[in-house]
């Protein structure tokens, strides 16, 4: 891999410069994975980010909030004075408000003092993250609507909580964060409305899959409405959100929850020329380098990647790649080599005691890409049928006509289902058949399995489908 080591913009000498914007999980892993392999007399590490903390879990601030974590502090991995004894130039509330690849250098902004000045870079790391979606309605940023990206998000939102004297919370989104946060409310015993666009929650389900978590969640106290696209939250006479409206009905709320998703955070790069996808996500190549440009990475939340199932480019969010992405990221600016292959797409999730988790494509996936596939639905127990809490568990699996080859899998079920998505992962990673699976050497005992592991069970059905196709 070339690697450009002038080292000499500013009159540095032989010291080399990283710039880092951001500083969370793929912004600092980078910084982290340089510093340890190159010492402070040969790379100086600049790192901005314009929040309050550093290295945080936004994937544990609904579990925060419904207090199964206590407190803000346990969500910080590594704090700023941690990252500064390491000898990373770490300066939060600091804002890169504009990148200049030609000239290789980065303005930013205090946020504090408004005082705006440039700092030039050998290596640049971009990784901003991805920004809420938060349409444009009426009452979107009244007090008492929430989203929940950061910590200071997610302080917000308990300080509203501390405040208000009503029980009634609408959750708007039934994606991953919807779902958990829809969760957090009832554990602090609210009455809790999910609004959501989709036919089922859980987009990232097939329908007849988000059905059963519809069905879950309603059984645990949670109004589902579905279909239901949101035109307003209506205020009352002291300016704070009361109700969430749709086209149809309205829904009182004493605080909203906002769980739409996100999209990329790639402004900056696109005013900065820098090539971005039709996700709206930086483009790179193996090594987390932008394409085209020499001397700048980037990764986490703010980059597309490639999917092994499909063979395209996705914007999957998830804190796991974003730390992978920021290893990799590390080793080349610290004169290693490494690369990120891509993604299968797993995620794994959980509302109440319902377990929710995916892996690979699904049919939508499937059909988009032009992929003949067939389907399977099995029934099964998390252990041994006739052992103490065997919870039930459904799998669904897809297989790929003719070459048998997985597609995707989906489990929705109780206690010891989630994690099973992880068999699933490495079949697709690895590119097995469903009759390849079938053999798979899996543990078992009572406490743990039905002889026949649940995903083995629908290989096995997925198999004879493909044969009887064939």
């Amino acid at each position: 891999m070339s690697m450009s080591m002038g080292g000499t913009s500013g009159g540095r000498g032989a010291r080399e410069r990283l710039v880092v914007i951001g500083g969370d999980a793929a912004g600092m892993s980078a910084a982290s994975q340089a510093r340890r392999l190159r010492g402070p007399d040969e790379l100086e590490i600049v790192a901005f980010e314009r929040g309050r903390f550093t290295s945080f879990s936004a994937c544990g601030i609904p579990y925060w909030v419904g207090g199964d974590v206590p407190d803000r502090d346990r969500l910080i991995a590594r704090t700023a004075e941690e990252h500064r004894a390491r000898d990373i130039d770490l300066r939060l509330r600091t804002e890169v408000t504009e990148i200049d690849p030609a000239r290789g250098r980065v303005r930013a902004r205090d946020l504090d003092s408004g005082t705006e000045s440039w700092t030039s870079y050998d290596k640049l790391v971009i990784a901003t993250g991805a920004r809420p979606i938060r349409p444009e309605l009426p009452g979107m940023d009244a007090p008492g609507v929430h989203g929940v990206q950061n910590l200071e998000d997610g302080q917000a939102l308990l300080d509203t909580l501390a405040r208000t004297r009503g029980r009634r919370a609408v959750v708007v989104g039934a994606g991953y964060i919807g779902v958990e946060m829809a969760e957090a409310m009832i554990r602090r015993g609210y009455e809790v409305t999910v609004v959501n666009r989709g036919r089922e929650p859980m987009a990232t389900l097939d329908p007849d899959m988000g059905r059963l978590v519809h069905e879950a969640m309603t059984g645990m106290g949670i109004t589902m409405v579905n279909d239901a696209e949101v035109t307003a939250l209506p205020t009352g006479t002291d300016g704070r959100v009361r109700a969430v409206a749709t086209e149809d009905a309205e829904f009182p709320a004493d605080v909203v929850v906002l769980g739409i998703g996100v999209r990329p955070e790639t402004g900056l790069a696109r005013a900065a020329g820098l090539p971005v996808g039709e996700h709206g996500g930086l483009l790179t190549d193996r090594s987390m380098r932008v394409r085209g440009y020499e001397n700048v990475w980037a990764g986490g939340d703010c980059v597309e990647v490639l999917d092994l199932v499909s063979g395209q480019e996705r914007h999957i969010p998830l804190g796991t790649h974003a730390n992978k992405h920021g290893q990799v990221i590390g080793a080349n600016v610290g004169g290693g080599y490494a690369t990120f292959p891509g993604v299968v797409g797993t995620a794994v999730s959980k509302v109440c005691d319902l377990e929710i988790a995916r892996t690979g494509l699904r049919e939508k996936d499937a059909h988009r890409v032009g992929l003949r596939f067939e389907s399977v639905v099995i029934e099964s127990t998390s252990r041994a049928g006739y052992y103490p809490n065997a919870s039930p568990m459904t799998v669904k699996m897809l297989a790929e006509l003719r070459t048998g080859r997985l597609l995707g899998v989906q489990i929705v079920g109780r206690e010891g289902a989630g994690k099973r998505v992880d068999i699933a992962a490495v079949a697709l990673t690895a590119g097995m058949t469903v009759e390849q699976m079938t053999a798979l050497d899996l543990g078992y005992a009572p406490p743990f399995s039905p002889v026949w592991d649940p995903v083995l069970v629908a290989a096995r059905k997925a198999t004879a489908k493909i044969r009887g196709a064939g």
